[in-house]
């Protein structure tokens, strides 16, 4: 009999209790900060300090977003705000004109007729080609 191995898993053992190492990294800093401002600050700043750094060290702790950790989310984010950017521009090709022509006195038929008459290129049709690449190029499986 056949069985399904899960594979894939992403399991950080416990190291420190319930946390994971990096579980306790992030709690145990803020609390050593924590520690430290309580001595320097007045109490009201100690307050203040504690209640935003152990918030942030619990959603560094605890907070997945998509299934990955704050901490990742956040590296990310800089890691794009950062780092240069390449904007690729392609280039459409254009589609075949239509021209209507209206009607003009015999005076100015005769100026048109030269002024068409000056004009050598013809556009071409679209060719079935292109249209194939571009059909093949925006499938979606």
């Amino acid at each position: 009999m056949r069985y399904q191995l899960p594979q894939f898993i992403e399991y950080e053992p416990k190291i420190f209790g319930p946390f994971t190492f990096r579980q306790f990294v992030y709690v145990g800093i803020a609390g050593a900060a924590c520690f430290i401002v309580y001595f320097v600050a007045p109490f009201y700043l100690f307050i203040l300090s504690c209640i935003f750094l152990g918030g942030g060290a619990l959603a560094f702790a605890f907070l997945k977003i998509g299934g990955k950790p704050l901490s990742i989310v956040v590296l990310n984010f800089l890691k794009f705000n950062i780092s240069p950017r390449l904007y690729i521009w392609k280039k459409r090709e254009k589609t075949q004109i239509t021209i209507f022509k209206k009607e003009v006195k015999k005076e100015n038929k005769r100026k048109e007729e030269e002024k068409e008459e000056e004009l050598p290129l013809k556009i071409a049709e679209r060719s079935q080609l292109k249209k194939l690449q571009t059909q093949i190029e925006t499938k979606t499986k």
